[in-house]
């Protein structure tokens, strides 16, 4: 017997199913009532019903079985990066920057440390302001910049959406893309539409169909995309503002993750006429995961809306943190270690994809800190051999938003790999290529 459906439209049996959910009265694997019956249950055209389990589904709520039915989706928790707990073998696929380059902030943390700050005083350090100020906006074709600072890149995009969308509303995200923007989307309710990536970036035609399905906002990574490592080129960025100069008020969210160590140029998919936009800049990958701050430059508007959301009780980030970031990156030696530490991961990767081209498997090593290698086999298999071999890689299935990747591929990180092990690993993965074959 299943639990009574409530609703008339599609959107308001939706609802009813999360509640059902929710409150356990339906759970993982649970089979709903066929579009048919569903519709005559409530009354509704089949198309609304339809439309219904569409959302439930591209939620990630319900799985639709073809003849089995469509069921509640089992709680499956989506992929994090860092060191995989409790295993034995060596972790190519931890995503994280080199530890002897991130910079030591003992120095300047003794440095940033003063008086307390107390409720009611200016929520960012004026310091940070002035020079994030000049930092987005050099980069920022329209005129006016504000600049906020929220708790890191992730919590940067979580709220920009929360200020901007409802649940169920569309968004554009790249695929393959972001754990964590599959995470945010799915934890948020949105639903999320695919635009494909290919050499260049963000398709054209993938930003257009997302537009013409109705979405709200875009999330774009303009250099170093993750997992693939492109970067937007002059002539892809200028096509893309092109097609959005139509559409000025959907929101658009770019996270340039890897800004002060990228090797490429930032080209960015924001018009200087473009009303509601972001430029999202943490200091994770060069200052270290633990230090969660990013600075955003947006519209007016989008500023007031990030800034009431960052927290009912404070409003704030740790100041103490903002001076210690502005102290860093400030620093001039801080500066010649970012400058050696984006050269390494450039040099190790470009090595690692002449290695894997001497064993006959193509691979262009992109930018970022990690590598986005092709592969004949299908990649569930190639990690599974790997594994076999003592390494632990990533699927590129795990990056995908339907979660089946278009093409088979592993992303590894190698940059901190010893000469011995780079060439014992290249080795296998190019065994593994040929391992399904």
């Amino acid at each position: 017997m299943h639990p009574q459906i409530a609703g008339r439209s599609a959107s308001e049996i939706a609802d009813s199913i999360r509640a059902l959910v929710e409150r356990g009265d339906l759970r993982p694997g649970d089979t709903l009532p066929p579009v048919r019956t569903l519709a005559e249950q409530r009354g509704v055209n089949r198309n609304t019903a339809v439309a219904a389990y569409r959302q439930l589904s591209q939620a990630g709520l319900v799985v639709a079985g073809g003849r089995a039915g469509t069921r509640i989706a089992p709680r499956s928790a989506v992929a994090q990066e860092g060191f995989a707990a409790d295993s034995v073998l060596r972790d190519v696929g931890t995503g994280n920057p080199d530890a002897t380059l991130i910079p030591d902030l003992s120095s300047a943390l003794a440095r940033v440390a003063g008086r307390p700050v107390l409720y009611g005083e200016p929520v960012i350090d004026r310091d940070l302001q002035e020079w994030a100020h000049r930092w987005l906006s050099s980069d920022l074709a329209p005129a006016e910049v504000a600049v906020t600072v929220t708790n890191g890149a992730v919590d940067a995009v979580e709220r920009l959406l929360a200020q901007a969308l409802t649940r169920d509303d569309a968004v554009a995200l790249e695929t393959p893309c972001f754990l964590s923007a599959i995470h945010t989307v799915r934890l948020g309710g949105y639903r999320a539409v695919p635009v494909p990536v290919d050499d260049e970036g963000m398709t054209v035609a993938g930003l257009q169909a997302a537009l013409d399905a109705g979405v709200r906002a875009i999330v774009c990574t303009p250099r170093a995309q993750n997992p693939t490592g492109v970067s937007l080129s002059s002539q892809r960025a200028a096509d893309l503002r092109a097609v959005l100069a139509q559409h000025p008020y959907v929101l658009i969210i770019e996270d340039d993750h890897f800004s002060m160590l990228s090797r490429r140029p930032y080209h960015s998919i924001i018009g200087p006429a473009h009303r509601r936009f972001a430029l999202v800049r943490s200091v994770s990958k060069f200052l270290g995961p633990d230090m969660c701050l990013a600075v955003a430059g947006t519209d007016s508007r989008t500023a007031e809306r990030l800034a009431m959301r960052l927290s009912p009780g404070t409003t704030w980030v740790s100041h103490l943190l903002q001076r210690l970031v502005h102290a860093l990156v400030t620093d001039p030696d801080v500066g010649e270690l970012l400058a050696r530490a984006s050269l390494h991961y450039a040099e190790r990767n470009a090595a690692f994809a002449e290695r894997l081209r001497a064993h006959g498997v193509a691979c262009d090593p992109g930018d970022g800190l990690n590598l986005w290698v092709p592969m004949t086999a299908p990649a569930r298999v190639a990690s599974e051999h790997l594994m076999r071999r003592g390494w632990l890689a990533r699927t590129g299935d795990e990056f995908a938003l339907d979660g089946v990747a278009q093409t088979p591929h592993l992303r590894v990180t190698v940059h901190d790999l010893p000469d011995a092990d780079a060439d014992r690993l290249a080795a296998d993965i190019a065994e593994a290529a040929r391992a399904g074959r």
